[in-house]
């Protein structure tokens, strides 16, 4: 087993984790202005992402880019932030805990090797947002494992599942997951910003 192949219901009966919705848990986060550069980007890749509408496009087209503001942002902040894409995150291979990620993000300045805390991990779906909400808790709680392993823990973890387009957050504290039942567009790019400033503190 890995992370592809947690569901929502493996997730509740092999983690023991206790899954709850709730709407518009980030209403409140204040839209994060981006830049010149992002902008021109996304207005040139995305009708090429959406014309070839893979799941590979995608995530090289439009997520990355955005990723990559969130990093530049935090560190014109001076804050330490490191960006990892498709790395294998082996975590616990006894509870199914292992495999890819396609996105991860750590409040470290290392590059060459994931460090604690991992603060964020972001799933790319070329469609079926819901089918790739299990697979993203199961590598939330894998970061919350690898950060108690390293002695570095923090009180939440973020993820996305997202196809470029349409952006769904989740939370994790203690032993429960928080799934926001409202969907973010990349029309509003400025909101999605805000939320992934905000969830990397």
């Amino acid at each position: 087993m890995s992370y592809s192949d947690f569901t929502l219901e493996a997730v509740k009966k092999n983690l023991n984790l206790k899954i709850s919705t709730r709407d518009n848990i980030f209403a409140g986060v204040t839209p994060s202005p981006i830049s010149d550069y992002l902008q021109e980007t996304l207005a040139y890749n995305v009708p090429f992402a959406l014309a070839s509408n893979t799941e590979k496009s995608r995530s090289e087209m439009i997520i990355t880019p955005i990723l990559l503001e969130l990093t530049k942002q935090k560190k014109q902040k001076n804050q330490e932030i490191s960006l990892f894409s498709g790395v294998e995150f082996n975590v616990d291979s006894s509870q199914g805990l292992s495999g890819n990620c396609d996105f991860i993000i750590s409040r470290s300045p290392e590059f060459l090797l994931i460090n604690a805390p991992v603060i964020l991990v972001v799933e790319a779906k070329k469609e079926n947002i819901k089918g790739g909400l299990g697979q993203c808790i199961a590598e939330m709680y894998a970061a919350r494992l690898f950060n108690q392993r390293e002695e570095n823990e923090i009180t939440e973890i973020y993820g996305v599942v997202t196809t470029g387009e349409i952006w769904k957050f989740l939370k994790l504290s203690d032993e429960r997951v928080q799934i926001d039942l409202a969907e973010y567009f990349l029309n509003d790019v400025a909101k999605i910003m805000g939320i992934l400033t905000s969830a990397v503190k």
